[in-house]
């Protein structure tokens, strides 16, 4: 592989990063919808298993929207044959992608800026999925404080 241009390195990494972000909104969408529907159904009379099991549903999905995500940055860097196997490809990814930075894995030297652009992404979607998360943990926490109002009520159970 001929050593890039570090512009044309940068354009390739934005333009994954971009499609990457697209992924994760598409995403973010599909959860939120999946949520509020969930929600829709929950009362305070609703046990908390059920409402703990939304909240596993929700973590689990954004987990998995975060590999699918890093699976996809790996695409570029196995195809280009910059790491030997796909599991160096997704180790240097998942490495960058969550600041890690272990560098267990490395990139040739001529394409060291991939690795600061995967980071970059790892960081927007992060703050996006912890956006999502206080959104998520808000409503849990006004059903407890609907559920602790009912019992000082009395009108709880």
């Amino acid at each position: 592989m001929p050593a890039p241009d570090p512009v044309l390195e940068t354009a390739l990494g934005v333009f994954w990063l971009t499609l990457v972000i697209l992924i994760h909104g598409i995403g973010i969408q599909k959860i939120n919808g999946q949520f509020g529907n969930l929600w829709a159904r929950v009362t305070i009379e609703t046990p908390h298993w059920k409402i703990n099991i939304i909240l596993a549903t929700v973590i689990a999905s954004l987990t998995a929207l975060h590999l699918i995500e890093t699976m996809f940055w790996g695409l570029p860097i196995y195809a280009l044959n910059l790491v030997p196997t796909w599991m160096d490809s997704y180790i240097f990814v998942l490495e960058n992608y969550t600041t890690l930075g272990a560098g267990n894995v490395r990139l040739p030297h001529d394409w060291r800026l991939m690795g600061p652009i995967i980071a970059i992404s790892g960081l927007f979607t992060f703050g996006w999925t912890t956006g999502v998360l206080v959104s998520t943990m808000t409503e849990f926490t006004q059903l407890n404080k609907q559920r602790s109002k009912g019992k000082l009520d009395g009108s709880g159970s």
